[in-house]
C-alpha cells in the first residue's frame, strides 16, 4: 500500500473540526477583500447557487415522476380500465410483489397480515415459505403501512397509491444523480444535463416500463442517494458538520437499501472494491474509508437480524472484504516507517486483502449453514465457457436476454445520443491523471491538501477516483451482462455530465497539451459552460419532440385473452383449486384470482426451479401417463397451456422452452448442424388438444380461447378408447 504519508493525512483529517473550521471564515475574508468583494456579498450568492441548484434538483426529479406517470397512462389507458385489466399489465415476478401488497390490504390487521407472509400456504401447493425473507416484501410492508395511516383508503386506490410511490422513488433516484454531478462539478448545471441525459437513454438507464414493482425500482434510488453522500463524505474540502451530515446519510440509506433487495450486498461489494483501491493507493483518507467499511460490517449483521436470520448476508462476499481489510490493517504497523519491509508490504498489501477475501469466504461457506445459489456459480461458468450441461434451468437462463451480452444497438442508441463519445473522454482525462497521481506516491510525493483550478490535477481529488474506479467495475459487469445496464448507464450519464461541466478537467487536459496562446483558466471555465450548453441545445433540438411524441400518443395494451381467462378462474373454478402452468402466467394468476398456483416465477429458490423444470415438461415430448404423474405429486386440479409457447418460433435457434427441454430430455440429436428428433410420443401440448386416448383419460378441456387451453386434470382416470 502507498501509505507514505499517511499520517498527514489523519492529521489533517482531526484538524479538520477544529483549526480549519476557525481560521476558514477568516481566510475566506482575506481573499474575498483581496477580490474587493464584502463577506456578504458572498454570503448571498452562495446562498443564491444552493438555492437555485436545489430548485433545480427537486425540479427535476419531481418533472421525471410526472413523465413516467403520464406515460404509464398513455401506455395502459390506466385510469379507464378496470381492476382486473390493470393488475394483468403487472407481469412476471411484479405480479407476486403486488399481490402481497394487496393481501397486507385485506388482512384484518397488519400484524396478522405479516404471519399469513411469514406463514404462507396458501400461495404454492404443498409448500410453506416466508415470503417477507424470500421475496424481500419490506417494500410492500412499507407501502401498506403508510397506505393505512395516513387514511387513503378514501382518496386514492391502492393500484394508484403503490405505483406513485415508485414513480416518485424514480424521482428521488434522478434527483441523487443530479446532485452527485452537482458536488463533483460545483455547477448545477452539470446535474441538468445528468437528467436529460438520463431520459434520453430511458430504455437503458431503468426498468420502469416493464417492471413496475421489481426489487431493484425500489432499491436503486436508496442507492444513488448513497452514492450522492459518499461522494460528499469522501471529499477532502468538507467542514465537519457537513462530513457528519454525510455519513448519516450514508450509514442509513446503506441500511435500508440491504433490507429492500436481496442483491444488495452485491452492488455494495462492488462499490467496498472501488473504495479498497482509492485507499490502496493512498488517494482518500483511511479514516473515512475504515468508517464506510463499518457502516457495511452493522448493515450486513442488523440486515441478518431482520430478514429472519439470512444467511446469504453472512457468505456474501462483501463481509469477507471487510474483514480481510481490518484484518490486514493490523499488519500495517510499520508501514509509515519507509524500511524495505515495508515497501515490500505496500506492493502485497492488495494481493494480501484478496487472499484473505477469498479464504474467509471459502470458510464461511464451509461451516455457515446456507441457502445461496449454486445455480449462480453453474451459471458463471457456463457463461464463461468453463463448463457445458444440457441442464434445462441452466440453459433457459443463459437464454435470457438480459444475460447476454449487450447488443450492438445499445452502443449505437449511446453514440446517439452524444453520451458514450464524452464518457469515453472524460473517463480517459481522469485515468490519466489519476495514473499520474499513483505515480507520484510511488515516488514518496504527498498529496495537495487542497488542489486549485490552476493545478490541473483532477486525480487527486478521492470523490472523482471513487467514481472512476466505480463505473469501470460496473461496466465491466455491463459488457458480460446486458441487465447490469440499468447499474451502469446512470453513472455514465453522472460522470459524462460532470466532466463536460468540470473547468478542472478541461484544465487537466490544457496542462497536458501546454496552451500558452490562450489563458489556460480562461478557457476552461469557457467550455466548462459552452460545451454542456451545446450539447443541450442539441438534445433538446433533436429529443424533445420525441418526448412530447411519446406523451402525446394514445397507445392501446389490452390482453383480452388473459382478461377472459382470469374472468373464468374467478367465476367457474372451485375456490381450492390449484393451477399449474408457466410460471409467468401462475404469476398473473395469483394476483388477478388469489387461487393456489404449483409454481412461481421466482429463481432463488432450488425447489422452486425444480417446480418450473418439471411443470414445463408440458410443452416437451412426454407421455400423457408421465404428465400427468408430475402435475398430480403437486396436487394441480387444472392445467393451462399456452398457444404462444407451444407454438413459439424464437429469434435465437435452440432457446425457445420446447428446444431446451428436448436437450434436457435427451430427444434430440444435433449434429454438424442437423437436428435429429427421437422420442415415441408427439410433443404433449400439440398431441392434447387431439382429444383422443389416452389424454381424453387424464385430462377434460373446460375452457379455451385463442390464447389459452385450460384442462381438468381428472381425479379418477377412465380409460375409453
Amino acid at each position: 500500500k502507498m501509505s507514505s504519508g499517511a499520517a498527514d493525512l489523519r492529521q489533517r483529517k482531526k484538524q479538520n473540526c477544529t483549526e480549519s473550521d476557525k481560521m476558514a471564515p477568516e481566510e475566506r475574508n482575506k481573499e474575498n477583500s483581496k477580490l474587493g468583494r464584502s463577506p456578504k456579498y458572498m454570503l448571498i450568492q452562495r446562498f443564491a447557487k444552493l438555492f437555485f441548484g436545489c430548485l433545480a434538483a427537486v425540479t427535476s426529479g419531481m418533472m421525471y415522476s410526472v413523465y413516467l406517470s403520464t406515460y404509464h397512462e398513455r401506455k395502459f389507458w390506466f385510469s379507464s380500465r378496470q381492476e382486473l385489466e390493470r393488475e394483468i399489465t403487472f407481469q412476471g415476478d411484479s405480479a407476486i410483489y403486488y399481490s402481497f401488497y394487496k393481501e397486507l390490504l385485506k388482512a384484518p390487521s397488519f400484524e396478522r397480515g405479516v404471519y399469513e407472509l411469514t406463514h404462507n400456504n396458501k400461495t404454492i401447493s404443498l409448500k410453506t415459505i416466508n415470503a417477507v425473507q424470500q421475496m424481500t416484501l419490506y417494500p410492500e410492508l412499507f407501502a401498506s403501512v403508510l397506505y393505512q395511516a395516513s387514511g387513503s383508503e378514501e382518496v386514492i386506490e391502492p393500484v394508484y397509491f403503490y405505483i406513485g410511490i415508485v414513480f416518485g422513488l424514480q424521482g428521488i433516484y434522478v434527483t441523487a444523480l443530479f446532485v452527485t454531478s452537482w458536488v463533483m462539478s460545483g455547477t448545477w448545471l452539470a446535474g441538468m444535463l445528468t437528467v436529460a441525459w438520463f431520459i434520453i437513454n430511458r430504455t437503458d438507464t431503468t426498468r420502469i416500463d416493464y417492471s413496475i414493482p421489481s426489487r431493484e425500482n425500489w432499491a436503486l434510488p436508496y442507492f444513488a442517494c448513497q452514492v450522492a453522500a459518499l461522494t460528499g463524505y469522501l471529499k477532502k474540502t468538507l467542514n465537519c458538520s457537513a462530513e457528519k451530515f454525510c455519513y448519516l446519510l450514508v450509514n442509513a440509506l446503506t441500511h435500508t437499501f440491504v433490507m429492500v433487495w436481496e442483491y444488495s450486498h452485491y452492488l455494495l461489494f462492488v462499490q467496498a472494491v472501488s473504495l479498497f483501491l482509492l485507499d490502496s493507493f493512498a488517494l482518500a483518507q483511511t479514516e473515512k474509508v475504515h468508517e464506510v467499511y463499518k457502516i457495511y460490517l452493522f448493515s450486513l449483521l442488523l440486515g441478518y437480524l431482520l430478514q429472519f436470520e439470512n444467511s446469504a448476508l453472512l457468505v456474501s462476499p462483501l463481509l469477507s472484504l471487510v474483514a480481510a481489510f481490518m484484518l490486514s490493517k493490523c499488519l500495517q504497523v510499520n508501514m509509515k516507517k519507509g524500511t524495505f519491509m515495508s515497501r515490500l508490504l505496500k506492493i502485497m498489501y492488495i494481493y494480501l486483502v484478496l487472499t484473505i477475501t477469498v479464504t474467509l469466504n471459502f470458510l464461511l461457506k464451509m461451516f455457515v449453514p446456507h441457502k445461496e445459489n449454486e445455480h449462480l456459480l453453474k451459471f458463471i461458468e457456463l457463461k464463461l465457457g468453463l463448463n457445458t450441461t444440457k441442464n434445462f434451468t441452466m440453459n433457459w437462463l443463459l437464454c435470457q436476454e438480459s444475460l447476454q451480452a449487450p447488443s450492438q444497438d445499445f452502443f449505437l442508441r449511446l453514440t446517439q445520443s452524444s453520451l458514450l463519445p464524452f464518457y469515453i473522454l472524460v473517463l480517459i482525462i481522469c485515468l490519466f491523471s489519476v495514473t499520474q497521481v499513483i505515480f507520484r506516491r510511488i515516488c514518496g510525493e504527498p498529496l495537495k491538501e487542497t488542489v486549485k483550478l490552476e493545478d490541473g490535477r483532477i486525480g487527486e481529488r478521492p470523490e472523482i477516483v471513487y467514481h472512476v474506479i466505480h463505473t469501470i467495475l460496473l461496466g465491466c459487469l455491463a459488457m458480460c451482462l446486458e441487465g447490469m445496464k440499468y447499474l451502469w448507464t446512470p453513472y455514465v450519464c453522472m460522470l459524462a455530465a460532470f466532466g463536460v461541466c468540470s473547468p478542472e478537467l478541461w484544465m487537466t487536459l490544457f496542462k497536458w497539451l501546454r496552451l500558452k496562446a490562450v489563458h489556460p483558466i480562461l478557457l476552461a471555465l469557457i467550455l466548462s459552460m459552452a460545451v454542456p450548453t451545446i450539447i443541450g441545445f442539441s438534445l433538446w433540438k433533436e429529443f424533445f419532440p420525441r418526448i412530447m411524441t411519446e406523451l402525446s400518443e394514445l397507445q392501446e395494451f389490452y390482453d383480452a385473452d388473459t382478461v377472459e381467462l382470469m374472468t373464468w378462474i374467478k367465476r367457474q373454478a372451485p375456490v381450492a383449486a390449484v393451477f399449474a402452468g408457466s410460471p409467468q402466467l401462475m404469476g398473473v394468476i395469483k394476483l388477478c384470482t388469489g387461487w393456489m398456483v404449483s409454481s412461481l416465477p421466482l429463481y432463488n429458490d432450488d425447489d422452486l426451479l425444480k417446480r418450473n423444470e418439471n411443470i414445463y415438461q408440458i410443452y416437451s415430448k412426454r407421455s400423457a401417463e408421465d404428465i400427468y404423474k408430475i402435475l398430480t405429486s403437486y396436487k394441480a386440479n387444472f392445467l393451462i397451456i399456452e398457444d404462444s409457447i407451444c407454438n413459439e418460433v424464437g429469434p435465437v435457434r435452440g432457446c425457445r422452452v420446447k428446444d431446451l427441454l428436448d436437450i434436457a430430455n435427451g430427444h434430440v440429436v444435433c449434429e454438424e448442424g442437423d437436428s435429429y428428433a427421437y422420442s415415441k410420443y408427439g410433443r404433449f401440448c400439440h398431441e392434447i388438444k387431439m382429444n383422443y386416448s389416452p389424454y381424453v383419460n387424464y385430462f377434460t378441456r373446460v375452457y379455451w380461447n385463442r390464447s389459452y387451453f385450460v384442462y381438468k386434470i381428472n381425479t379418477v382416470i377412465s380409460f375409453q378408447s
